[in-house]
Formats: C-alpha cells, structure tokens, sequence
C-alpha cells in the first residue's frame, strides 16, 4: 500500500512548496522508490484555465487536456513522471460534482454539509489511482489558518486517522526570517504556523524551514523543543542558485533521510543522485553564453512562463551555455522602435497569449527576426503572429489578421469549430464557455519529410501538447508557401497546421503547440536545444 507525505505551508505563502515536494520527489525516485505527486488548490475556480496569468501565473497542460496549476510543471520536470487530470483539484471541482450529486438525488436526502459531504470526495480523490506507487507526495495550496483551505487540512487530518498506523506523515513548510536589528532568526513565525496546524489537529512530523544562513543549533533545538518534533527533523532550506540545485541541498540537510525514518524504514536504501550532480555540473560550468529576448504579454509576472523559461535553461544546459533572458513587453513596439531592444540578443521567442493587447508587437518582433535573419521561435500564438507578418509583408494582403480579435476582412488566423480527438469529433462555436473548451492536451502532428523541423525531431510524427482555440487558416497556405513560408508540420487528417518555417532563414520556427510542457533538465526538448544551438551560432557572427 502507498504511504502518503502531505506537504502544507504556512506564514507566507510562495515559500515553495512547489518546489519541495518536487525535489523530495526526484530523492524519493534516486532511493528507488516510485512516487506521484498531487496538488490540492482550496480556490472556487474549477481550474486555472480562464484565471489571468497576473492572477495565477502559468497554466500548465497535461497529456489528457486539463489545465492544472503550475505546480505540476514542476513535479513532471524533476520527477520525468507525466501529470495527469488527477492529479490536481480544487474546491470549485469538488463543489462541481456535489452539487451535482446532490441534483440527481445521490444523497438520498441528507443534508449536504462540508464534514462529511466535501471532506468525503477531497480523501476519495487523494485515495484514488494509487496501486503500485510507493510514495504518494499531496501538496496543499495556500497557508495554513487561510479560511478556504480549512476543508483541505481537516480531509488530510481525517486521513492521518484513516490510513494504517505508520502511513502518512506531515511536513511544514516555513519561514525563518533574519531581522537586521535584532542580528539573528526569528523562530516565532514558524511557532505560530505549526500551533496553527496543531490547533486544526495536525502534527508535523518534519519542518522544512525557508532560510537565507545557516540555522544554529541552539535555534534548530528551539524550534524542535516548541514545536513538538525531533531536532534532526528542523532541516534547513536555504536559499540556492537554481532550482535544479534544490534537491542536493535537501538530500544534504536530511529531508529524505528524516522521512524514511518517520516512515520506520531503516536502514534506508542508498540514493544515486549522478543524474542531479550532471544537471549542477553543467549549470556549474558553461562555455558560452547567450541572450534570449522573450516578447510577451505578461512579463511583469515571470511566473506566467515558467515552463518556457525552465525550457529555455534545459536548452542552455543541452548546449553547455549560460541563457540570459532579456524580458520586453511587447506593447513596447507598437510606440517605439524595436530595433534598440532586439539588435542586441540572440534570439527571439514569442510565447503564447490571448487577446489583442501586444499582438501587433508580436507581430513586429517576428518582423524584425525575418528581416534581420535572428533565430526566431514563435509558440502558439508566437507562431500564429509570425504567419500574420508574412502574409502581411510578403503576399500583399495588408489587411491579415486574427479573428480571435474582432471580424477581420482577412482571418489568416480563425476560430477552429471542429477538430478529431482521437476518433471523436470535436465541436466549439464562438459563444461556447471559455473554459476548459480549447484544444487542450497532447495531439499528434505529422511533419514534412526533409523540413527543418523533422531533422530536429529525428521523426516525421510527433505528440505534444496544446492550449489554443484559434488556428492559422490553410486557405493562405499557397500564398505563403511561394514565399518561403512552409507549413511543415499538420495534424494526422491535414486540416490544421502544427508548424511552420521559413525555407530560407537560418532559424525560423513557429509550433502551434507548447512543447516547453515536456522539456526536463535531464531530458532538454529538442526544439529548445536547436534554437540555443542557433543563438550560439547568431552570437559567434555578432
């Protein structure tokens, strides 16, 4: 049977639980255990899916079409296992299907009440699917004493109860503040959080303590002393480099170590963690350096591409060079020049986005990479700016546009009303609720033999997956293909395309889908690594 580590967060939040529960994931992994790792989100939406990125930062896709919290980025990027549907629900979801349950008479005329109606479907979820998993790790969302996460808290509580004797266990994760004029860590922060937890009757069992120095050891015997766990149980996480460095320091400061040991397995088996040191080792160590310039429409929150930006360090790591990003808004370019921001970098990346504001700075910045022969790699509305630019400059049609932006006399980007899931037929029209409708998941895409991209693959058939409700229109695909433009890339029945490239640019490349959803620092996405590979060679001509 699985044991379960739920993983909760008090003070502040962003203190990284994210990341905790992904590094002690990846060391359950390097022990030889099998771990899957949720996420319990206690906000009313249903997913994040039509929640602004300023809101929630990025939403991550899984293979089967949900869109999850960033979180699982993370968990897929340092374990290699794929999240699934499954593996993330938030109270709006769980309130979906009660009252759902509730209207068909499931109830059989109960009342329905938080305890025992909602904390019943929180625990059947966390208890769901786990057969043949050693560890299962439940990260909940938010800080303990927030009011909407009481139900989440008071379900992983019930569970202490429930699982057999010496399955599940609780680590806290909180902060340590250094204050200046006092000249030392501050513990009653975290003693206030755990009697917070205590108070909802939950115990933990290992604090993990978010720190910018050392613990000292008199502190490390407080902290133990007030909050009611062993000394060597207070680990230490301090402030690293990268993200990628984080489950060295833990597996250094004890974390996986203590939860063997409240588990009662002894001795523990030996970690191999050669696939982390090789990650640090090249991070360590670059040849060369590279600066990428990231045209979008939410830079302001850096949280909203976080998977592009982790793709991004896997490319530099793929190519042994250090990746700059240089972050520029791209409504910048509808009022001045681009040339100042751009004739600097070596690359362009336009991400994804919705909506009207910054298109057409997008659409200038996939210009200026044509024009000036820079690599340029356009994602999923990147790529479908990149092929309004060209119909706009090259085949004469002024007027291409998107008609996600209004009605346009020219919609060389369109609404998609129907695709093939597999072998259903999908149908959207323009009033369908915005969430949870688009194309989202992995699809499969058939590319050219002899294109560009399919070199970079080593395969004309690929999976990836994808977020959009919009599609560039093949009605102007002659047009741009005389001009160099080619659609490389297609969906199984050649009705939408997935790819396109210029013939004639050194590196110019636009994908419909996301593919910085599936790029692990051990495992660098191949697109990601061509296109540094590319900044490399663009950085030895300036």
């Amino acid at each position: 049977m699985a044991r379960f580590i739920f993983i909760t967060g008090g003070v502040v939040s962003s203190l990284g639980k994210g990341l905790a529960a992904a590094a002690l994931g990846a060391l359950l992994q390097a022990r030889g255990y099998s771990v899957r790792l949720r996420k319990l989100d206690p906000y009313l939406n249903v997913d994040p899916g039509t929640m602004s990125p300023y809101q929630h930062g990025e939403v991550f896709v899984t293979e089967d079409g949900a869109e999850t919290d960033l979180d699982l980025g993370h968990y897929e990027r340092f374990t290699g296992r794929p999240a699934m549907r499954e593996d993330n629900i938030t109270t709006g979801r769980i309130y979906q299907e009660i009252i759902a349950k509730e209207r068909r008479g499931d109830y059989l005329g109960a009342t329905v009440q938080v305890i025992p109606h909602v904390t019943n479907a929180i625990k059947a979820f966390v208890l769901s699917g786990n057969e043949g998993v050693d560890f299962v790790l439940v990260e909940i969302g938010g800080t303990v004493g927030d009011i909407e996460g009481l139900p989440f808290f008071e379900a992983i509580r019930q569970l202490g109860n429930d699982l057999p004797r010496g399955h599940a266990i609780y680590i806290h994760l909180t902060l340590l503040p250094f204050i200046p004029s006092a000249g030392e860590l501050k513990t009653k922060p975290t003693q206030h959080s755990v009697k917070e937890l205590r108070s909802i009757g939950i115990q933990p069992h290992i604090l993990l303590c978010r720190t910018d120095r050392e613990i000292p050891r008199e502190e490390r015997r407080k902290i133990g002393l007030f909050c009611n766990v062993r000394e060597s149980a207070v680990i230490e996480a301090r402030e690293v480099a990268s993200i990628y460095e984080v489950p060295h320091a833990y597996h250094a400061a004890g974390l996986d170590q203590e939860v063997l040991a409240a588990f009662g397995i002894e001795p523990a088996p030996k970690p191999d963690m050669s696939r982390w040191y090789a990650v640090m080792e090249r991070l360590a160590n670059p040849e060369g350096e590279v600066t990428i310039a990231i045209v979008g429409k939410y830079t302001g929150l850096k949280d909203a591409y976080k998977s592009l930006t982790e793709a991004l360090c896997h490319g530099g790591m793929a190519n042994r060079v250090k990746v700059h990003l240089d972050w520029i808004e791209s409504e910048i370019f509808e009022t001045s020049d681009p040339a100042p921001y751009l004739e600097h970098v070596h690359g362009i990346l336009v991400p994804g986005g919705f909506g009207h504001r910054g298109a057409e700075g997008k659409i200038l910045a996939a210009r200026f990479a044509r024009e000036r022969k820079l690599p340029y790699f356009g994602i999923c509305f990147g790529m479908q700016m990149a092929v309004i630019e060209a119909a706009r400059s090259l085949t004469g049609v002024p007027d291409a546009n998107s008609s996600e932006f209004g009605p346009a006399n020219e919609p060389v980007v369109g609404l998609m009303t129907e695709w093939l899931r597999g072998n259903e037929l999908e149908i959207r029209a323009a009033e369908t609720d915005l969430g949870g409708t688009m194309r989202l998941g992995a699809y499969r895409a058939e590319l050219m033999p002899g294109s560009r991209i399919a070199a970079i693959y080593g395969a004309t058939s690929i999976s990836e997956r994808h977020r959009h409700r919009f599609e560039v229109n093949t009605a102007y695909r002659e047009r741009l293909a005389q001009k160099g433009l080619v659609f490389a890339g297609m969906s199984p029945d050649g009705l939408l395309p997935e790819t396109i490239e210029f013939s004639n640019h050194p590196w110019f490349i636009g994908v419909q889908f996301h593919p910085e959803l599936k790029s692990r620092p051990f495992e660098p996405h191949p697109l990601f690594a061509s296109f540094i590979a590319a900044a490399v060679e663009q950085s030895r001509l300036v």
